[in-house]
């Protein structure tokens, strides 16, 4: 794992399974929505085309990335659009979501679209120089 953010996608029987990396809780937040997101996506070359600015709450950091992801998830299913830009920002009680989203219909298929975030696994994790995260969906 780099100093700098990442995310990877990790081998797991019939659901999708993302580990992130960042230098700040909201850094490594946001590589796992762009994980979960580049799993079942190609999106290179994915363009903006609308802003979405969403409040998420929740007790602990392991809700917090259920919450955001379950908002992406929701997203996908109603609106038909993911982010392909995520800042995140603390407020109390939570975070701040400013998602850069685009259309998912203009965007190759790569992989099983996700359907629900599980508990399995869950972990957030603050480590000496980064923190870390690993959250498992239901395909």
């Amino acid at each position: 794992m780099s100093a700098a953010g990442g995310h990877r996608g990790v081998p797991h029987t019939a659901d999708l399974r993302v580990e992130a990396w960042g230098a700040t809780r909201e850094e490594c937040l946001a590589q796992a929505v762009r994980g979960a997101c580049e799993a079942f996506l190609d999106l290179t070359g994915a363009t903006v085309a609308r802003s979405r600015d969403v409040l998420v709450r929740a007790g602990s950091d392991e809700d917090l990335l259920v919450a955001l992801l379950e908002e992406i998830v929701y997203r996908l299913d109603t609106d038909g659009e993911v982010p392909v830009e995520t800042e995140l920002s603390p407020v109390p009680g939570g975070l701040r979501a400013v998602l850069g989203m685009a259309d998912a219909g203009s965007l190759p298929v790569t992989g099983a679209v996700p359907k629900a975030v599980t508990l399995h696994g869950l972990s957030v994790v603050r480590g000496a120089d980064a923190w870390t995260c690993s959250v498992t969906l239901d395909v």
